[in-house]
């Protein structure tokens, strides 16, 4: 039985993460997820959504910032990057306001999904606590260069504004040592066979529990 085919609402979900360096491509892998049917919240828009709705988030960013990133009525995303980027403390602060407030966005939306299980794809799932929110971990992983080479093509940032993100993100290997699957996704690698091989085993894992 397709358990995706399934009568009636599934109270409690399997929560997945999806994770990967900036560039990595996680957004592509959960873009094939969501193909095969399964519910994705996607963390990036979410948590702007909530730094420009939730008055809470917006007045602890004030105060952490010591600037008025929301002078113009919202907020300057560009201001806030340059600032966070090159201070490692504030960005802590800021994804110390941002989080759980996110996860909490996570968790309501993910109650009221009609699925076996669910996905967050967030960038820094492991490092701002998200792994606490979820059953299971997928890393989707690439060659440095190769990252690099999507993001100034997508993004015309620099090479060394995009070096900045990624330091500022933690290590492949430490996003391996915390995951159930990892997905590569160099330029040669065929990524469809893999998130099928992945799909039907947590769809076995939970037909099974």
């Amino acid at each position: 039985m397709n358990l995706f085919n399934m009568p009636g609402k599934i109270a409690k979900p399997l929560k997945i993460g999806v994770t990967g360096g900036f560039g990595s491509g996680k957004t592509s892998v959960c873009r094939v997820f969501s193909i095969l049917g399964v519910p994705v919240f996607y963390a990036d828009p979410e948590a702007r959504a909530i730094m420009e709705s939730d008055k809470s988030v917006i007045e602890k960013i004030k105060s952490a910032v010591k600037k008025d990133v929301y002078a113009s009525g919202s907020l300057d995303r560009q201001m806030l990057a340059d600032l966070i980027f090159k201070d490692e403390s504030l960005l802590k602060k800021i994804n110390s306001i941002v989080h759980p407030a996110l996860y909490r966005h996570f968790l309501q939306w993910s109650e009221k999904q009609d699925a076996p299980y669910v996905i967050i794809e967030a960038a820094i799932l492991i490092e701002s606590g998200g792994r606490d929110y979820v059953d299971k971990i997928i890393s989707v992983i690439a060659p440095l260069e190769e990252r690099i080479a999507r993001i100034t093509l997508k993004n015309k940032l620099t090479r060394e504004q995009v070096m900045e993100r990624i330091r500022n993100q933690t290590d492949d290997d430490t996003r391996i040592k915390y995951s159930d699957y990892v997905i590569y996704n160099s330029d040669d690698d065929m990524i469809i066979p893999e998130i099928l091989r992945i799909h039907e085993d947590i769809l076995k894992s939970i037909k099974t529990s």
